[in-house]
């Protein structure tokens, strides 16, 4: 149909074309005006929906500038090239990765309803039938976003093949056979398939569990193998120091910077994860859940900020107001709300971003008196965070918006339900004991070989000196 014809002189030619000698009959033209209705009110719909996923993942995929400039601000200044280029490779590993397996071990088959439940998808290699490129898009800037958690855990004192190959391998396998698990129609504990597991299944509509548990026990498992950074926690004849030794960033600046990026990424990961606005009221569950990821991060910051000050000032003897805390506050403030932003009500995401926020800084503190070495506090933020905002949603989620966005109305522990909980906890064990089975000989046959630790003497003058030139 040409763009100066009605729909009208369209059907009037297209029943003439047919061979109607005769005016075509009320019925026949009216047929075919609906007709064409529907298909442009489709098309149109199509088209939204791949525009709002591709505007989504621009979003979402944008967070791993904050994530490069929170991991370039965390660092010693010899340090911040060699930062930047593996964030770099995070997200160009990821890339390559999820096209040739990870989307097809995630995704393959999991579209077609007669396919049924399975450990790992077998179709769709290299993308190979798949027809939406916007949705394959969307989840990539997801996958990126899980391998980036582990590249600042392990900053200062790791190797560049190392970066690459963790980046491959949990792009590849790891994280997409957790995807194909909990959001795929084929996975055992979806909440979207036929038959979800007891009769809810499990409860992530963003990544509490998917995207940040992933690689926040990633990260945990490698900076266990790979030990602390050269005297941190040990002098240079391997006894423990009294007190640890700090080692500040040299930038708050770009570590705020990165924190507002990546709080604004998480409107289009989180909002973004209602795949569709062209089904009825989607657009109502969008607006929800951009306002309570709004009010977790702010609640877990401020929850940061003022337990840390409590705890200074009990230690001390004086007041004092730590930025880092209140940033990463305000991280975990977001990870707590991923997995159920769509399904609690707004003072609920009050409750679990304060909540996130305080246990950020226990787990903090814990990780420091176990001589675990987290240049950025990645684990506390995606680890601790999304353990808690997986279980959040067992207990805070609602019978009106589980209805609205899951078509059950099964509710969390609080509103009555039970079943929920069971498949939260059982979606968190089960990923941390996926990722432990296979990132742990991993990492170990890296340090094992002598692919994962720098040079010593590379480590202490900087690894801009010993991989940059400078």
């Amino acid at each position: 149909m040409s763009s100066s014809e009605s729909t009208y002189e369209t059907c009037l030619k297209s029943l003439a074309v047919n061979g109607n000698e005769e005016a075509p009959s009320t019925d026949a033209l009216l047929q075919c005006i609906t007709t064409t209705f529907d298909a442009q009110i489709n098309n149109t719909n199509d088209s939204i929906d791949a525009f709002f996923l591709l505007y989504a993942a621009s979003l979402v995929f944008f967070m791993q500038a904050g994530f490069a400039m929170l991991c370039a601000g965390c660092v010693r200044i010899n340090n911040v090239q060699n930062t930047l280029l593996k964030n770099m490779l995070d997200a160009c590993g990821a890339s390559l990765g999820f096209y040739t397996v990870g989307y097809a071990f995630a995704f393959g088959g999991s579209f077609d309803d007669e396919y049924g439940k399975s450990f790992i998808g077998s179709e769709n290699f290299f993308l190979m039938g798949v027809e939406n490129d916007s949705f394959w898009l969307f989840q990539f800037a997801f996958c990126a976003t899980s391998a980036t958690i582990v590249a600042g855990t392990l900053a200062e004192r790791c190797q560049m093949t190392a970066y690459l190959a963790y980046s491959i391998m949990l792009s590849a396998f790891v994280y997409p056979v957790v995807v194909r698990s909990i959001w795929s129609k084929s996975g055992f504990l979806s909440a979207v398939a036929a038959d979800p597991l007891w009769g809810v299944g499990m409860v992530d509509f963003a990544g509490s569990t998917v995207v940040h548990i992933t690689g926040g026990m990633t990260a945990l498992i490698a900076t266990m193998i790979l030990g602390p950074r050269t005297g941190r926690f040990y002098d240079l004849r391997g006894k423990p120091l009294a007190e640890p030794k700090e080692m500040p960033g040299h930038s708050l600046s770009l570590q705020c910077l990165g924190t507002f990026i990546l709080w604004f990424g998480w409107y289009g990961f989180n909002s973004g994860s209602i795949i569709s606005l062209s089904i009825q009221d989607n657009y109502l569950v969008l607006s929800h859940t951009a306002v309570n990821t709004t009010l977790s991060a702010a609640a877990g910051c401020i929850a940061a900020l003022f337990l840390s000050t409590i705890i200074s000032e009990r230690f001390t003897g004086e007041i004092s107001f730590n930025l880092q805390y209140a940033m990463n506050g305000c991280l975990s403030g977001l990870v707590s709300v991923t997995a159920s932003c769509s399904v609690v009500t707004s003072w609920a995401a009050i409750i679990i971003g304060f909540l996130g926020g305080m246990l950020y800084i226990g787990v903090s503190k814990l990780l420091v008196k176990r001589r675990i070495d987290d240049a950025v506090d990645a684990v506390p933020v995606h680890l601790a965070s999304g353990i808690w905002g997986s279980i959040a949603a067992g207990l805070f989620a609602t019978p009106k918006w589980m209805e609205q966005v899951y078509d059950n109305p099964e509710a969390g522990l609080f509103y009555g339900g039970g079943h929920l909980l069971a498949c939260q906890s059982v979606g968190v064990l089960f990923v941390i004991a996926w990722v432990v089975a296979i990132m742990t000989p991993f990492f170990w046959a890296l340090h094992y070989f002598g692919f994962l630790r720098a040079d010593s003497l590379e480590e202490v003058v900087g690894l801009d000196i010993g991989y940059m030139g400078g």
